[in-house]
């Protein structure tokens, strides 16, 4: 035995949160020098022993042999896909989002990593004494013999939920008959290119043989070139393959595989130099003040506030930059996709192949190359959505969080973090600086930087010296009484034509998709609703069906009510569609784009329809908010908002500051070139002052009315919000697990000597209480994001896992997230 053991700490892949935890393996010698932190690894689990996939969160090691630990099978990955950092945030994740260990571990890396493992059983080429067998075991023996497929045989053999079956197929493995053979899969392949080369023997002279003549065209081939690819080698000498293969038997040439990058970035176009680019005073000073907290390498956070086409990118750019000179790297988060592809094709003519892109849109197979070129050092730029602040880059020198109030930023899903927080501990690593920007701060970081704990700077003129543009709010109301049933304000009617007419263009926004989005029957009151969620479908016109935008159920159009079968179904409410038809029959000689959910499905529509605007293919874009933040056109000079009403009275104590920073945003994509802009916002309340103050892009009286309204209610940043959500197929169970946690949490304060505020809210139901078939509850907690209120939260989470009573019901806990829905 060795004096020294290695003991392996283990998060395992199908662990749920209830018995979650780091697991003790032992490391047989021969996997000593394979098994470290990050990689993952082949273990059994559980009282059957069965297989699991699992990394290793960290090794040590022990004077005495511990034999009633586990052994470690075998070794999953080559080398560890997760740096020191990324573990430590993986950590992290784990005590601040309510996750698994291993849900932490698939967001560091990406989908196209992980592997599927599987059991293939075979019968072993021997003499079977069927004596021996009983009569189970024979009929298992005589399947083997008969099957014609390795699936069938795998299909039929599965024994997780079959305990005779388990004992028959264990006892046949016991006694020498059947073998058990592990695959482990790799969900995503590496791309791989055949190639050739002179062999080391022919080079040397060791190797002399006769080649004929197309043989000789390739070996001159090669002689000159070094390598090429066994395509490249075909076309270029009007060989076979078969000729390479002949080749390769007599030892002349090698044939290897090459990995080749699955492109996600593009062409690169033609390059400019980041010198090149001249900052005006406002940003020089940002510029030279975030550049003394870069050099002073400590954890720093900084925000830049600027008035829509202030030039906060030119500023983005002239710090990546010097960042690099440093010989450091930087990430960029972006909020929306959409925005991706200006912002990557500005930033690919300034540093080339230096830049690594990630978002949800790419391929796995492209997700994982952009991955491995980051590990490799190959992309010290890093530009992305959400999911890039994971990205493995090393020695940050600066993070970038453009339209950083945005709630894309925020995960709905396990884990739920949010970007902001995730980007604060990369910093406090990396001895950084976070960099927050945007024209409508969100509250909390702009209240920040008023108490000093960010710096702020601001840039309070547009670049171009372009005044901003004249926002003018639209009477709806007044546009009905007079006659006007549009969709369209005349007044918009009209500044639409003289755009038309100047060969200019225009951005029109409705933040909702579909042709209308409500169906009511006129004889029995109930809305058409999908049968999944209770929630009215949305008619799409193009393919004449009603759509559930919560969980997909589509159903054919009707002319009859589902309920009571009357023919008097009135439809109400407005979507991009019905907006489309409207400028089609006002304006038919425009050339309308439509940007939402349902046009731009495909992985390049964003960078084709933005590229074709810009070119000036289009003269009108109307789309949902994927089109109001981040774009740069400078031929538009008329933006309008059809209606944003809705969305001051979602629920959300966020839904003023959604509303403000989206009229604001959009309202600044006008006016952007040297021609001066104009704003329409339609409304039925004019008076509003979020309208109001939105109109006059008055950010800074915004601010003060809302952090007042904040803080009289105690909402962030005046104290942390935690939303318990409950859902299950019976209402009933829903009810009481919601009921039963909060009991549970009283408890728990009673117990515990809790010294940190708390106020409850509810249980209640979410404001749509069914979704899929599944009812929802929500406990809303007021508190302080403190380590012993987390440790509440976990103790809560873990008890209720425990509880049979409530097995159909979902719960998830959610630090300063939505609860608006």
């Amino acid at each position: 035995m060795r004096g020294v053991f290695i003991v392996a700490k283990v998060a395992i892949s199908r662990a749920s949160y209830s018995f979650d935890a780091l697991y003790s393996y032992s490391v047989p010698e021969e996997l000593a020098q394979k098994v470290k932190s990050g990689v993952r690894v082949l273990v059994p689990f559980g009282r059957g022993n069965r297989k699991a996939v699992g990394f290793v969160a960290r090794t040590y090691t022990e004077a005495e042999y511990n034999d009633k630990l586990k052994p470690v099978i075998s070794v999953v990955d080559g080398e560890s896909l997760v740096t020191e950092e990324m573990m430590r945030i993986i950590m992290w994740l784990k005590e601040n989002t309510f996750c698994t260990y291993y849900d932490a571990y698939k967001s560091v890396v990406p989908t196209g990593f992980s592997y599927t493992f599987s059991q293939h059983y075979s019968l072993v080429n021997t003499y079977i004494d069927e004596d021996t067998l009983n009569e189970d075991e024979k009929n298992v023996v005589d399947f083997l013999r008969c099957a014609k497929s390795q699936r069938e045989i795998d299909s039929f053999l599965d024994v997780h939920n079959d305990a005779r079956k388990k004992k028959t197929v264990d006892s046949l493995v016991d006694k020498g008959y059947v073998e058990i053979s592990d695959a482990l899969k790799r969900k995503v392949g590496d791309e791989n290119v055949s190639m050739v080369r002179l062999s080391d023997e022919y080079v040397s002279g060791e190797i002399q043989t006769t080649l004929t003549p197309k043989q000789t065209l390739v070996v001159k081939l090669l002689e000159e070139g070094g390598c090429a690819s066994v395509k490249e080698v075909c076309y270029m000498t009007n060989c076979t393959s078969s000729i390479l293969k002949r080749l390769a038997d007599k030892k002349v040439i090698v044939q290897y595989k090459y990995e080749v990058m699955r492109d996600a970035i593009g062409e690169l176009g033609e390059r400019q130099d980041p010198d090149d680019i001249i900052l005006n005073d406002e940003q020089s000073a940002a510029y030279e003040g975030i550049m003394r907290l870069i050099k002073a390498e400590k954890p720093a956070g900084a925000l830049l506030y600027g008035v829509t086409g202030s030039g906060k990118t030119s500023v983005f750019i002239k710090l990546i930059k010097s960042v690099m000179d440093m010989g450091k790297t930087a990430v960029m988060l972006v909020p929306e996709i959409s925005l991706t592809p200006q912002m990557l094709g500005k930033f690919k003519s300034l540093f080339g192949d230096k830049i690594a892109v990630m978002h949800s849109s790419l391929s796995l197979g492209q997700r994982t190359d952009e991955f491995k070129r980051v590990m490799r050092g190959e992309a010290r730029i890093v530009i992305g959505t959400r999911s890039a602040i994971f990205a493995p880059v090393t020695n940050v020198g600066i993070i970038i969080m453009d339209e950083e109030g945005e709630p894309s930023y925020k995960s709905d899903s396990t884990p739920r973090y949010h970007a902001r927080d995730v980007a604060i501990q990369r910093c406090g690593y990396n001895n950084c600086v976070l960099l927050m920007a945007s024209a409508t701060p969100s509250l909390e970081s702009f209240y920040y930087a008023q108490k000093g704990r960010y710096h702020l700077f601001e840039l309070k003129n547009r670049y171009s010296k372009s005044p901003l543009p004249a926002v003018e709010i639209v009477d709806m109301q007044e546009e009905a009484a007079e006659g006007n049933d549009s969709l369209l304000s005349r007044v918009m009617c009209d500044k639409l034509t003289e755009v038309l007419a100047k060969k200019e263009q225009a951005i029109l926004l409705l933040n909702r998709r579909g042709y209308t989005t409500y169906i009511t029957c006129m004889d029995c009151r109930q809305p058409v609703a999908c049968p999944n969620c209770n929630i009215p479908l949305t008619y799409h016109k193009k393919n004449d069906r009603y759509m559930c935008h919560y969980c997909g159920y589509t159903m054919d159009n009707i002319e009859r009510c589902p309920q009571c079968g009357s023919q008097r179904l009135k439809s109400s409410g407005v979507g991009t569609q019905r907006v489309e038809d409207e400028l089609e029959r006002l304006f038919p000689q425009a050339r309308l784009l439509r940007m939402d959910a349902d046009t731009t499905s495909s992985r390049y529509s964003y960078e084709e329809n933005f590229k074709a605007f810009e070119k000036g293919e289009y003269d009108i874009m109307l789309g949902t908010q994927m089109i109001a933040k981040g774009l740069n056109f400078p031929n538009v000079t008329m933006v309008g908002v059809i209606s944003l009403d809705k969305a001051l009275f979602t629920g959300d104590f966020r839904s003023y500051e959604r509303t403000f920073s989206l009229l604001t945003q959009v309202a600044g994509r006008s006016g952007r070139g040297d021609k001066p802009g104009v704003a329409y916002i339609q409304t039925f309340v004019p008076d509003h002052y979020v309208l109001n103050l939105a109109a006059e892009q008055n950010y800074d009286e915004f601010y003060k009315e809302e952090i007042a309204l904040r803080k009289s209610l105690t909402y962030p940043p005046f104290c942390d919000i935690c939303v318990i959500g409950f859902s299950a197929p019976l209402e009933s169970k829903v009810i009481g697990a919601s009921r039963w946690v909060t009991q549970l949490i009283k408890e728990y304060i009673s117990q515990h000597r809790v010294n940190f505020p708390l106020r409850a809210l509810g249980p209640a139901p979410c404001t749509f209480e069914m979704i899929n078939n599944r009812y929802r509850y929500r406990l809303i907690l007021k508190t302080r994001n403190t380590a012993d209120f987390r440790e509440m939260i976990k103790h809560v989470l873990g008890e209720f896992y425990k509880n049979k009573d409530y097995q159909t019901v979902r719960i998830y806990a959610d630090i300063n997230g939505d609860i608006g829905l």
